[in-house]
């Protein structure tokens, strides 16, 4: 009886333990993902004037993928957020790939509780977001 105690202590750690890895993945994924939405709407509104196309025309806001990667890091250092999270980088894939939506993707690892020490580089996670700039009147 002591042998299928201790047999069923063991499974019931390792569950809790798995649980909260994966809760603390999933924690992390959505700060990430907060993270990049606000990065994405600070680039959509780092935007140039564009061309009247004809006579009456109306302007259009011009977004360029130098300027949208750009707006986004100053965004992250303004928050702080290169402490907040480890190995945070904006990856290629971040720009403006219409010339009107700003798409951000960052990348961070996550060093989850108790099961660190299995995994000392953390588990790489990524979040993409995207925003529009639209002109009204």
């Amino acid at each position: 009886m002591l042998v299928l105690s201790i047999g069923f202590i063991l499974v019931a750690l390792l569950v809790a333990t798995v649980v909260m890895a994966a809760s603390s993945l999933y924690l992390e994924h959505k700060k990430l993902l907060s993270l990049a939405d606000g990065a994405s709407v600070a680039a959509a509104d780092s935007f140039t004037l564009g061309q009247l196309g004809s006579a009456g025309g109306t302007p259009s806001a011009v977004l360029s993928g130098a300027r949208v990667r750009s707006a986004a890091v100053e965004y992250l250092g303004r928050n702080g957020a290169f402490g907040r999270f480890s190995s945070l980088t904006v990856a290629p894939a971040t720009g403006s790939p219409d010339g009107s939506t700003a798409v951000v993707v960052l990348s961070a690892a996550v060093h989850p509780p108790v099961v660190n020490f299995l995994i000392p580089d953390g588990i790489r996670i990524e979040a993409t977001s995207t925003a529009r700039s639209r002109l009204s009147r």
